[in-house]
């Protein structure tokens, strides 16, 4: 049964050389907005997160289904020459191509750009790397906590210079790469409408893990001075950080002009306002310190729900800190359909995360569940021209792995 497509990237083939988290997020932004994306798996054992075990659902790897739904799967060795005619033949036909081999492999299998464009001028290909396709790091491998740390997030994250490095506690340069790219894809596929041409995309782990740094890049620009970690305090503005309560911690956003007299109003906290030391929001970054004791103190007899319901009333920017279960439970998250359910043949109903971009006229969907192994392989290949002799004859050789039957029926 086909995949229920919907987007405004409908008839749009991506073709995915990606495995684990960069890449596929790329390829599940693409596939949420209406994307046919064929994710292409090796054939000793597919996608690395197909290991990343526990946690599993009925057998089948948690990862590996959140990070590949909406996705059709097929099995290809691409180091046998019937796996590489096979990819050739899809590329033919495809709008994108989006990989994250080490450099010079697809050249190695004789899949480069220059090669392929001969085929179809239009093609776009999208790569994705630790530290992009040139530079001196060019050919090293590049994993996310090595970018966070190299792009300065790691000096900026954690309670305060003197404790060791903490990385973010999300994959961010990954998932960030995977984002940066699809909105390449996007750009470039905007310009192939114009002139018909296809183009190479680049980025990687290093840069994305860059673009986080815009607030302290600044002021390292500006004072010649690197800003260190500040727990969860802002670099420019306070109070804007994570604050003790009666029973836990809440986040406030009293930083500037309008809500910090709100704050002060609301609280009966006047006295802050002709405080000479918090007159002003440069006043208040220098002896943040003490104004947060001040805050603290005037919240110890609430509870984080009281104080929560007293700064809505009174317009100041706040919030809870939940953990990931009580974000999943949060009507807010669960009006915008960030916590969808799709059907998977084996694992049965399984919760993934939403797509966190709306469009009025043509709304993306998560419909599909994670393929299992060389679930398409058959589906897509007869789409593009192989008889079903063809298929069995390289299924025969090890070239493509077919899926299970059954495991295809349950599917449909």
């Amino acid at each position: 049964m086909p995949i229920e497509r919907s987007g405004p990237l409908q008839g749009v083939t991506v073709i995915e050389l990606c495995h684990v988290m960069a890449g596929p997020t790329c390829g599940l932004m693409l596939a949420d907005m209406g994307a046919d994306v064929i994710k292409v798996e090796k054939l000793d054992g597919g996608d690395d997160t197909r290991r990343a075990l526990p946690p599993d659902i009925n057998g089948e790897p948690a990862a590996f289904m959140m990070m590949n739904r909406n996705k059709r799967g097929i099995v290809v060795d691409l180091k046998t020459d019937g796996g590489k005619h096979v990819l050739r033949r899809l590329l033919e036909k495809a709008d994108v191509v989006t990989e994250n081999y080490r450099k010079g492999t697809m050249e190695k299998l004789g899949l480069d750009y220059a090669a392929l464009r001969k085929v179809n001028p239009g093609l776009i290909m999208a790569s994705i790397s630790g530290f992009g396709r040139t530079g001196p790091y060019a050919d090293r491998p590049g994993f996310d906590l090595v970018a966070q740390g190299m792009s300065g997030l790691m000096s900026i994250t954690g309670e305060s210079p003197e404790r060791p490095p903490v990385k973010v506690g999300a994959p961010l340069c990954d998932i960030t790469a995977g984002l940066l790219l699809a909105m390449g894809v996007l750009a470039a596929y905007t310009h192939r409408l114009k002139t018909g041409e296809g183009q190479v995309v680049d980025t990687s782990l290093l840069e994305a893990g860059i673009t986080h740094t815009y607030w302290q890049s600044a002021i390292c620009f500006a004072d010649g001075k690197p800003p260190l970690a500040m727990g969860s305090a802002h670099p420019l503005n306070a109070p804007y950080q994570a604050v003790r309560t009666k029973d836990g911690y809440i986040n406030i956003g009293a930083a500037n002009v309008k809500t910090w007299g709100l704050f002060i109003e609301a609280f009966g906290l006047r006295r802050l306002g002709e405080d000479e030391r918090f007159q002003d929001n440069a006043g208040r970054m220098a002896n943040r310190e003490a104004l947060i004791a001040e805050i603290e103190t005037a919240f110890a007899p609430f509870t984080s729900a009281e104080l929560l319901d007293k700064l809505e009333q009174a317009g100041v920017p706040a919030g809870p800190i939940f953990n990931v279960q009580e974000m999943h439970a949060d009507p807010q998250v669960r009006a915008r359909d960030m916590v969808p359910t799709v059907a998977h043949p084996v694992a049965g109903p399984v919760q993934t995360i939403g797509l966190p971009v709306k469009f009025s006229d043509t709304p993306g969907k998560v419909g599909a569940a994670a393929p299992t192994f060389g679930q398409h392989t058959r589906e897509v290949l007869l789409e593009h021209g192989f008889d079903a002799a063809e298929i069995a004859r390289l299924a025969g050789e090890k070239a493509i792995h077919v899926g299970d039957a059954s495991t295809a029926d349950a599917a449909d």
